[in-house]
């Protein structure tokens, strides 16, 4: 008896994916037949998605850039002008030995004076020069966990307390302003990221909702011969799940279309700074995450409309 039943509910469960998968793939071939109806329907959900998504991956990239970047987080030490190369070695020894740095480079004034000259373009009017202005600097650069505003300061002093170090430059207040700017800026794209995610549930509600108009006819033929709401209702939430899908996988490829147009002039710039930075974009991790929550923005957006509007209809 027990083996009946269960026999039973497994013939049940089986049918029941069937009808499941039936349904998911009849509401796909419906909206591959809508053509340049669905397609505007999945461009602009896909437009949607990429606007909030670009800005909030740019941020993530100078966010990591300012955690990062050599030139913009580097403590610029400058030695005593006695000091020689094997003292300004011993120098950049002990400075690597504190706990907050990570690494250091030491330059004689010599190679001070050609970076600069490199860097700054003005070779001509240095070699003018009789004498070699520039110190011998160690260029530190702090652990990333130290870029606040106390480990820097405490950092610096302690730099300075030594007694080869003439004084350490860092521009501290620009890099807070900087970090300031960076926090409000994601902040405001949060906000943006979820009108636009609302933006996608109302342009997924507006299309089932036109076609739950449509079909106004299907739907009572349908419920005079005993459908059930949950059956009248699945097509519609497989299209809307369809619509959020399809429309998320398209924003993940407008991403890494735009992230592979910007990566080429970001590196540009970031070798006229002496810098190699590459833009982190859209990874398969991201690109998951964002079909994921398209998909399921759909089917929220499709069920909303169709409990609204599937009551209006019932037969008389």
């Amino acid at each position: 008896m027990k083996t009946q039943r269960s026999g039973g509910l497994s013939k049940r469960l089986v049918g029941l994916c069937m009808l499941h998968l039936y349904t998911l793939l009849a509401s796909l071939g419906r909206i591959w037949r809508s053509g340049l109806g669905a397609l505007m329907t999945v461009s602009v959900i896909a437009i949607a998605l990429a606007l909030p998504s670009v800005f909030l991956l740019t941020i993530e990239n100078l966010e990591g850039a300012t955690r990062s970047g050599r030139s913009l987080g580097e403590i610029t030490v400058f030695a005593r002008d006695a000091l020689n190369e094997t003292a300004l070695a011993a120098l950049a020894t002990e400075l690597e030995s504190i706990d907050s740095v990570q690494s250091v480079r030491a330059m004689t004034a010599d190679q001070a004076l050609s970076e600069f000259s490199e860097l700054s373009g003005f070779s001509d009017a240095l070699d003018a020069l009789q004498d070699n202005p520039l110190p011998a600097v160690v260029i530190v650069s702090p652990q990333p966990a130290s870029f606040e505003a106390a480990k820097m300061h405490q950092l610096i002093e302690q730099i300075e307390q030594h007694g080869d170090v003439d004084f350490a430059q860092y521009d501290l207040d620009w890099m807070l302003r900087l970090a300031a700017i960076v926090r409000v800026v994601g902040r405001g794209i949060e906000v943006v990221g979820v009108l636009f995610a609302l933006a996608v549930l109302l342009v997924v509600g507006n299309t089932i909702r036109l076609d739950i108009l449509n079909r106004r006819e299907e739907i009572m033929v349908s419920k005079l011969i005993g459908a059930t709401d949950a059956f009248v209702r699945r097509p519609f939430l497989y299209t809307g799940f369809w619509y959020g899908l399809l429309g998320g996988a398209l924003a993940w490829v407008l991403l890494l279309i735009a992230f592979v147009l910007l990566s080429g002039p970001v590196a540009e710039l970031a070798s006229s700074y002496g810098e190699s930075f590459e833009l982190a974009g859209a990874g398969l991790m991201y690109g998951v995450q964002l079909i994921l929550v398209s998909a399921l923005l759909g089917w929220l957006g499709s069920g909303l409309a169709v409990r609204r509007h599937l009551r209006e209809i019932e037969p008389t």
